[in-house]
């Protein structure tokens, strides 16, 4: 008997443990933080037992799908963050809300954004993703964190340098120009008449094949293959990403749950399949000059504890795969729709940057040096990139209690950075913040705008995209060998309606409509 009441005494107690905790997470620490940011003069929209505001950001977000622009409207927060739009509105720039119940403080000041994406003491590090997002970014150099995080940076910074992207271009050409060739076969079939392409589709393809060839090389087809596992991820992390999350769930046995299992090891078994085939293929120069073979070949003429500690494993290696494969691909692809929108919208500017191609590489296939010299592309792209960034927001958890600017920010509260409203602020981008005008860049990105970490497209600080260099030589190329061989506008049934899928996407697709360009036309922009 007294064993019995002893059990029933520490289940009592774990019992009452439990509640008490939850009484702190759900009840107490709401209330007391809100008064400490008060305190400090934030306010934000109220907090809703265990769902903070999640039910309002949905709300706003389903009344603000609602919505389509006008083409030149370039305006976008409103749609793709209604909520921010709101809240700071009513309560200003900087606010606090609460993400079911997850503190989030919202900054918009380039500086404080500066003082937490270079914080070198990792007081403010990347917050726990859902297991829904973390089985599409995997657990690569992104998620990685501390004495890990600098040991898979030094390890994969020389497959990123210059010179070995610069080695991948003959890669990135030969897909697009694959590319081209199949549009000028559609074009074939109506000479003489405008052709519709859908330009949103075209580029995840062509992105997906370009990541694919310089992922894998010779193993792309095995490559693209993971493609299809990651854009059902993709659709399911979706769908879930507005509902309550309740932390253990992903191990019960419902049907979702095991179609996601399902999903993961079929990319997995795939990711391991391709780095076994390479490990067997071996050859006396390495493991080929693709970012797989240099990832695994990188250690190879490493000694001793040096070799150990600058080497992936293999689990690492598909975890680095993964990575790449959905960042490289996604965001660059958006990247590419973005720009093939904003040039088919200002007809001046397509001209100007066909000139200034070909004059500088004629209807060749352009070199990685020539691709540098392009000063108006390279303005362009930036312009792209801070009107229509694929990334629109950022996040990072403050890992103690610590001071942000004149604020105390309380262990645990996520610091969330809305790019969108940074890039269109008119206090550091002036009066024409909304409007398209490349010529702000000509002087650099660093000048473009009042604060020289205005435009954080690739983030600032040690934690920067280090694929930033590729995706702006991969939307180079890409850009200049279309503007070599068609001119295209926008079609008029093309609906204006930007939009928040784990990335900035056109909600209704890019309908372009295209024309070749002639030789005595081309000669004659020369």
């Amino acid at each position: 008997m007294d064993y019995f009441e002893g059990v029933f005494a520490l289940l009592g107690l774990w019992l009452i443990f439990k509640l008490w905790k939850m009484f702190v997470v759900v009840i107490w620490r709401p209330y007391a933080l809100t008064k400490w940011f008060e305190k400090q003069g934030l306010r934000g929209p109220s907090y809703k037992l265990m769902s903070g505001s999640l039910q309002e950001i949905k709300r706003l977000k389903e009344l603000a799908k609602e919505t389509i622009m006008e083409p030149h409207s370039h305006c976008i927060t409103p749609r793709v963050l209604p909520h921010y739009h709101k809240w700071s509105s009513e309560y200003g720039k900087m606010f606090f809300y609460w993400f079911e119940t997850e503190p989030r403080l919202c900054i918009t000041d380039p500086e404080l954004v500066k003082e937490v994406l270079s914080n070198k003491f990792s007081f403010f590090a990347k917050p726990k993703l859902r297991p829904s997002l973390l089985a599409i970014i995997g657990k690569g150099l992104a998620r990685v964190e501390g004495v890990e995080w600098v040991r898979h940076r030094r390890i994969l910074t020389p497959a990123f340098n210059i010179d070995n992207i610069k080695v991948m271009t003959k890669r990135m050409a030969a897909c697009t120009l694959s590319m081209l060739d199949a549009w000028q076969q559609e074009v074939n079939k109506a000479p003489g008449e405008d052709t519709e392409m859908e330009m949103s589709k075209a580029m995840q393809e062509l992105a997906a094949d370009i990541i694919a060839h310089t992922a894998f090389g010779s193993s792309f087809i095995e490559g693209k293959e993971v493609f299809d596992v990651l854009y059902e991820l993709e659709r399911l992390a979706i769908i879930s990403g507005s509902d309550i999350y309740i932390p253990g769930s992903q191990y019960l046995p419902t049907r979702w749950n095991i179609h996601m299992w399902m999903l993961k090891r079929k990319m997995r078994n795939s990711l391991a399949q391709i780095i076994k085939k390479r490990t067997r293929s071996k050859s006396a120069s390495g493991y080929g000059n693709d970012l797989l073979g240099m990832m695994m070949g990188i250690s190879e003429d490493k000694p001793g504890l040096k070799k150990k500690l600058l080497m992936l494993n293999i689990e690492e290696i598909m975890e680095e795969c993964q990575t790449f494969f959905f960042s490289g691909h996604d965001s660059t692809a958006n990247f590419l729709t973005w720009t093939m929108f904003l040039l088919s919208l200002y007809q001046d500017w397509q001209i100007k940057l066909r000139t200034e191609v070909l004059q500088a590489c004629h209807r060749d296939v352009p070199e990685a040096d020539k691709l540098s010299n392009l000063k108006l592309l390279n303005m362009v792209l930036l312009e792209a990139l801070r009107l229509y960034c694929p990334a629109i927001m950022m996040f990072r958890k403050a890992s103690k209690d610590v001071k942000l600017g004149n604020l105390m920010i309380p262990k645990h509260t996520t610091v969330s950075i809305p790019i969108t409203m940074i890039h269109r602020d008119e206090e550091y981008w002036g009066e024409d913040a909304n409007e398209f005008n490349p010529l702000r860049f000509a002087d650099g990105a660093a000048r473009a705008a009042r604060h020289p970490n205005g435009l954080i497209a690739f983030s600032v600080g040690p934690r920067n995209c280090i694929g930033q260099n590729f995706a702006m030589l991969e939307g180079k190329m890409v850009i200049a060998m279309i503007l070599q061989r068609f001119s295209f506008s926008l079609s008029p049934t093309y609906k204006h309606a930007p939009a928040d899928k784990l990335s900035l996407k056109p909600e209704y697709g890019l309908p372009i409509l295209l024309r070749p360009l002639n030789a005595q036309h081309a000669t004659i922009l020369r």
